[in-house]
């Protein structure tokens, strides 16, 4: 069940937090920058991978790759990483891919966010489409996704 951008806007209202939304596609972290005018760096972008057969989300910067063997060690799992097909993003995580949203996400798919946020005080995550972004900063994100913070990319 994908939450809309009402719930999501509702969501965020209880943490002072508001969506930004843009005619320009931001289904990209290039094509989000050039929407919010920021870095690509800036744009906090969530992954999903599958590990085996465990489904997992990684929230990294725009301009960072996930490392398979550091994402297998923060989530104790073995066996092949892999990207998922399009029809898993929605199946997993509920989003469409492209506007997937770091928060609200199902309770059963663990999300760890990446160190290279930590950069900056306010980076950019989708809202659950591909028109929209919200500022967050990481200790919100820690908050809003009840995720931990561990070092899982390299640069790009």
């Amino acid at each position: 069940m994908m939450a809309s951008l009402e719930t999501i806007k509702s969501y965020l209202e209880e943490y002072d937090i508001a969506v930004l939304e843009f005619e320009q596609e931001t289904a990209t972290a290039a094509t989000a920058a050039a929407a919010v005018g920021c870095s690509v760096a800036e744009i906090a972008k969530t992954l999903l991978f599958l590990i085996g057969g465990n489904a997992v989300a990684v929230v990294t910067c725009g301009d960072m790759k996930v490392k398979s063997s550091k994402l297998k060690k923060v989530f104790d799992l073995s066996g092949k990483v892999r990207l998922p097909e399009i029809d898993d993003v929605a199946k997993y995580t509920g989003y469409e891919p492209g506007g997937v949203c770091p928060f609200l996400l199902p309770e059963q798919l663990p999300v760890v966010l990446d160190t290279s946020l930590e950069r900056f005080p306010v980076v950019y995550a989708a809202a659950g489409n591909c028109h929209s972004a919200v500022p967050v900063s990481v200790a919100q994100l820690q908050v809003l996704t009840g995720a931990g913070v561990a070092d899982i990319c390299d640069p790009a």
